[in-house]
């Protein structure tokens, strides 16, 4: 357990160590103050407090979103520059099967997404008390810790598909523009009963709020069997081809 954790903390330093680490530390600051100015300025009493701003911006369809884009920016390469730059060759003639290699690398793009989750979590909240003011219930923060629940289930899912495809295509910008791709059609709703199974009605846990659906017959259990299923396919994928795959 301990090699695997230092696997882990090595896979964090390659991701650390880029020029361009604490750019998405930084828009996730900014982005909730930025917004926030402008709901102020435009709609002074949209929001009731920091808790209310904080619960309705973190959600997938808000400020999840944005986070989820910024984290697929910000970890597309951790497989797929491997390849590019070669580097892959003498990751893999280590004392380490490639399983537990790749498991590293996911555990760290997860721990990369957490991460920014919880700053963007704290600078929205940060943001709704500046422009709005600090008032409200316990059961506010218990509304912000759903959302937080939403929105990291939502980028954990896109964070697995692009890790996926970046194992499958070692390129990194096509893993970029496959996942945004499907992050800009996931809000499609087709009105067949076979749509359901699919993995774009599921994502959103949002909808499920004050007992509504996406579709007639979907529960919230379904759709989290379902984003399991897709998960594990995704995974079994991935892991399948990076131990297979001939780089010599």
């Amino acid at each position: 357990m301990r090699n695997f954790n230092r696997l882990v903390l090595n896979e964090w330093f390659k991701i650390s160590k880029k020029r361009t680490f604490l750019v998405p530390y930084l828009l996730v600051i900014l982005l909730p103050i930025l917004i926030g100015y402008i709901i102020h300025s435009v709609s002074g009493d949209m929001f009731q407090s920091a808790l209310d701003f904080t619960s309705q911006m973190l959600l997938p369809n808000g400020l999840g979103q944005a986070l989820t884009i910024i984290v697929i920016i910000g970890t597309a390469g951790v497989v797929a520059k491997e390849h590019s730059l070669g580097t892959i060759k003498f990751l893999l003639i280590r004392a380490r099967s490639r399983t537990t290699i790749l498991a590293s690398k996911y555990i760290a793009v997860l721990l990369y997404a957490l991460s920014l989750t919880i700053v963007i979590a704290a600078a929205t909240y940060g943001s709704g008390a500046i422009w709005f003011g600090i008032k409200g219930s316990e059961g506010g923060f218990s509304d912000i810790l759903l959302s937080v629940m939403y929105g990291f289930v939502y980028t954990t899912v896109y964070s697995t598909l692009a890790f996926m495809i970046g194992i499958l295509t070692t390129s990194t910008g096509a893993t970029i523009g496959i996942t945004m791709f499907a992050i800009m059609i996931d809000k499609i709703i087709i009105s067949k009963e076979f749509y359901k199974y699919f993995l774009f009605p599921n994502i959103n846990l949002v909808a499920y709020e004050n007992g509504g659906a996406p579709m007639p017959g979907m529960t919230l259990t379904f759709s989290i069997v379902v984003l399991t299923v897709y998960m594990l396919l995704f995974l079994i994928a991935g892991f399948t081809v990076f131990k297979r795959r001939d780089v010599a």
